[in-house]
């Protein structure tokens, strides 16, 4: 009963590991079609195309990758712990360590788009309204010349001009402020994917020093096998060589018996 429970915990565990190795596998994909999309749009920055859009879809897949980052950390380092167990194939071990490498791979390409699209926001700022600080006493002189309804229209003109004017520097205002905020953040991703990067790193050296192992094991029985195989050869040829010694002397017991015989014969 209790052999059984064992073998379907460690069928369980052997599954376990084998759902997050592919989880692993489909975030790096994931990621890497991501980063090539996140490339895309980063160099449209500082082009006729650049615009508060572009900008959102900019911040919406940085946080679309940096979630599959984390997820995908998650995963390796549960298909890195069950690696531990006995029971895992080596073939698996070897594959997780190549995805660890692969992961390590792409999350460098992220940093570097992350890197180079924080320079470009911070160089090619969006073009803001440019406000004039008032009106000139020219502009605001208001001609005797004209009817009372065409002084009221052009004070009403001027009024509204003044309120479009009001709400362009609250817009921009608020432009620069989201502007800051999105510095902050951009910032503060890239320093949660260089502490995943650490964590990575970490990681691969481990399960580095975990194949090496398992590359001396082999070949060791490499080594073991060929000594075995030299043995038997050796084996087998003095057998060979104490069989025809055998085989001689009895062909000259039997001559000497012969010549006994007939001797005895005469």
């Amino acid at each position: 009963m209790e052999s059984g429970r064992g073998l379907a915990a460690r069928r369980e565990m052997i599954n376990g590991k084998q759902d997050a190795t592919q989880a692993v596998a489909s975030g790096i994909f994931q990621i890497n079609t991501a980063v090539n999309t996140f490339y895309r749009l980063v160099n449209t920055l500082g082009t006729p195309k650049d615009n508060p859009e572009l900008r959102e879809k900019l911040r919406k897949t940085r946080l679309h990758i940096s979630q599959l980052v984390k997820d995908t950390s998650d995963k390796l380092k549960q298909a890195s712990e069950i690696d531990h167990h006995a029971g895992i194939s080596k073939n698996k071990k070897i594959t997780d360590a190549k995805l660890a490498k692969d992961f390590q791979a792409v999350l460098k390409e992220f940093q570097k788009a992350q890197r180079l699209a924080a320079e470009r926001e911070t160089a090619y700022s969006l073009p803001q309204a440019v406000l004039p600080s008032s009106y000139s006493s020219n502009e605001l002189d208001i001609s005797s010349d004209k009817t009372p309804e065409q002084q009221t229209l052009l004070v009403e003109s001027r009024r509204q001009e003044v309120l479009v004017l009001d709400n362009e520097i609250v817009f921009n205002e608020a432009i620069i402020e989201e502007r800051e905020q999105g510095i902050q953040e951009i910032q503060q991703q890239i320093g949660e994917v260089n502490d995943i990067f650490k964590d990575l790193a970490v990681l691969v050296h481990e399960q580095g020093t975990m194949i090496d192992d398992i590359g001396t094991h082999i070949e060791n029985s490499h080594a073991a096998t060929a000594q075995a195989k030299s043995n038997l050869v050796k084996a087998a040829k003095t057998q060979r060589s104490n069989s025809s010694l055998a085989c001689l002397l009895l062909v000259i017991f039997g001559i000497v018996l012969l010549i006994v015989i007939i001797v005895l014969a005469a």
